[in-house]
């Protein structure tokens, strides 16, 4: 036991879980633990906005693979990173998010900056933990840290700003380390009778594969049963775009190379994946998800097995354990897909070129909407590219070990059927969340955490304008990274609703805006508009360049069309109906 204050054994307890960076906004609800964040090797990195600290956290953490930190003043700063906590949470992401609280004396007076901190977190956290005496800070701490990673997602530290201050006889907590294994012996034997006996199964490779570090593993099944591997919806990156096997994402806007070939399976082993609704609704009019087959699911969340989808065989495990474990059970087998593994391999080879021929065509949108909107465009002054154009330029000239996060909206979502990766840990999107003003923030995170990687991030002009104010943070702090805003001026995944349902009545959905490179420069960045389809890839290139080799960030507006993907909510509109008379005109 040593004798110390809580500030003291807080920030002793931040160093021995390996804290090295923490975003947020000082304050004075925890000035005196910032006060010896630097001598404890720990770099405040401040923010412009609390929300962007939590998704900084989350990128952060997403691309290191350890804790990502955030914290800031009580009552509104804390407020103000729900949302950031909440795309943490459905990311499965280990961020702890410390929020100081109103002092103890004054609690439930209606004081300065006064409120109940923890119901805020309670539906998007994993554990809440409450320090409720400065003698228990150490232990609070630690275990914060400990849930984090063994439950897999956001945790709450909450500390009564009084707290931080005394003298108390501590005892540093370790880390705990958590050793998931495959899963039990019963479910791995019927998983793997089960793969024996199929004619064509199909791996969705999820999240938990990133996450449990095992691209390898699910690499190394998938060739022991020559099968088709597709990617889980906004997990691009759980297996590489270049292996023979590699299929694309399921879900919306995503490859339907993936979607044909997943349609076929008998047995599908859902790899790291909760199978989430959204993941897997139909798309492109085909409703893929094959109505027979057998799953075999895999999480190391207990509650995620057979929550969506009705399973043949749940597996609590870890992913890479769990698919090194059902490799070995079935390496000396013979396997009934074995028979046909070249007819198969020849069918996965035809199906995608079938599929990257069609994008390689798919050059504009074609709803008379888009035509529309092009013709439009073509009468105003200035020139407008098309959007899937641009993403397509854009897919090639990103580095192979590049990290791209996306924020929610239509082309980033169209982004979907272009993004593909060689290593995990490379791809960040809303997830479930699907919340705007996500993806510039999570980058500048995930640059932070990996700053030899080259950090891109997409998104329109609605998500740029909630996130934009982070450019200063990368200039103010030395973060370089390329911010690629698709120009379009309007909410185009809502605007779609509008034209498929509302007769065109676009209410709220235009965006007029300056030049957003423009005022990236007013920032300190670097900006460049690009109106020429050339100058895509060569714009990008040098945005990452400079990037990697002067230290700047770069705002690269791209001039796009108004033309519309498919609509992003198909699945929860319908056409309107009208009783009243002033409203028979609305349909």
């Amino acid at each position: 036991m040593t004798r110390m204050t809580p500030s003291e054994a807080f920030v002793e307890t931040l160093a021995s879980n390996n804290v090295t960076e923490i975003f947020g906004i000082m304050g004075s609800a925890f000035m005196d633990a910032m006060d010896i964040f630097a001598p404890a090797g720990i770099r405040f990195i401040p923010v412009v906005h609390e929300q962007g600290s939590a998704h900084m956290a989350d990128g952060y953490s997403r691309v290191s693979g350890r804790h990502g930190v955030c914290i800031g003043q009580n009552g509104p700063g804390v407020s103000n990173s729900v949302t950031g906590i909440a795309a943490a949470y459905w990311a499965h992401s280990p961020v702890v998010i410390v929020t100081p609280e109103a002092g103890t004396m004054g609690m439930g007076l209606g004081g300065f900056q006064e409120a109940n901190q923890l119901p805020m977190f309670q539906e998007f956290t994993q554990y809440q933990g409450h320090v409720n005496n400065p003698n228990r800070m150490a232990e609070f701490t630690g275990r914060c840290f400990d849930r984090a990673m063994s439950e897999m997602g956001p945790v709450q530290l909450n500390i009564p700003r009084d707290y931080f201050y005394g003298d108390i006889n501590v005892d540093i907590p370790q880390p705990m380390h958590l050793d998931r294994g495959p899963g039990g012996d019963d479910s791995l034997k019927t998983a793997a009778d089960m793969l024996a006996e199929a004619r064509f199964p199909v791996i969705i490779s999820g999240g938990g594969v990133v996450m449990a570090d095992a691209v390898e593993d699910c690499r190394a099944l998938a060739e022991r049963l020559g099968c088709p591997v597709v990617n889980s919806y906004l997990h691009n990156d759980s297996f590489p775009a270049s292996h023979p096997q590699w299929c694309g994402p399921l879900g919306y806007q995503g490859s339907k190379a993936a979607m044909q070939l997943i349609s076929q399976a008998d047995v599908v082993v859902a790899l790291g994946s909760r199978l989430g609704p959204f993941g897997t609704l139909p798309q492109y009019g085909m409703d893929y998800w094959p109505k027979d087959c057998r799953i075999i699911q895999i999480d190391a969340d207990r509650k995620m097995l057979g929550l969506v989808k009705k399973i043949s065989v749940g597996i609590c495990g870890d992913a890479g354990a769990a698919a090194r474990a059902l490799t070995a059970r079935l390496a000396d087998r013979t396997l009934v897909c074995d028979a046909d593994r070249d007819g198969r391999a020849g069918k996965i080879k035809d199906v995608k070129a079938a599929w990257e021929s069609e994008l390689e065509q798919w050059t504009h949108e074609k709803d008379s909407f888009s035509l529309d909107m092009v013709a439009e465009q073509k009468a105003e002054k200035g020139n407008y590219l098309h959007p899937r154009q641009v993403l397509r330029e854009l897919e090639k000239a990103i580095p192979e070990d590049a990290m791209v996060s996306t924020d929610i909206g239509n082309i980033n979502s169209v982004a979907n059927s272009y993004l593909r990766f060689e290593r995990p840990r490379s791809f960040f999107a809303a997830m479930s969340w699907g919340n705007c003003g996500y993806a510039f923030p999570t980058i500048i995170g995930a640059k932070v955490a990996a700053p030899d990687r080259p950090a891109i991030s997409y998104a329109g002009d609605g998500a740029w304008g909630m996130s934009m104010m982070e450019t200063l943070t990368c200039v103010r702090h030395n973060i370089p990274v390329t911010a690629v805003v698709f120009h379009n001026r309007q909410w185009g995944a809502e605007k779609k609703n509008q034209v498929d349902f509302y007769n065109r009545r676009f209410v709220a959905a235009e965006l007029e805006n300056e030049s957003w490179a423009e005022i990236g420069k007013s920032m300190g960045a670097e900006g460049v508009c690009i109106d020429r389809l050339e100058d895509v890839g060569a714009a990008l290139k040098k945005a990452v360049d400079r990037q990697m080799n002067e230290g700047k960030t770069t705002i690269l507006e791209i001039m796009c069309t108004r033309e519309l993907g498919d609509p992003f909510r198909k699945d929860a509109l319908s056409k309107p109906v009208r009783y009243l008379k002033k409203y028979k005109d609305y349909v």
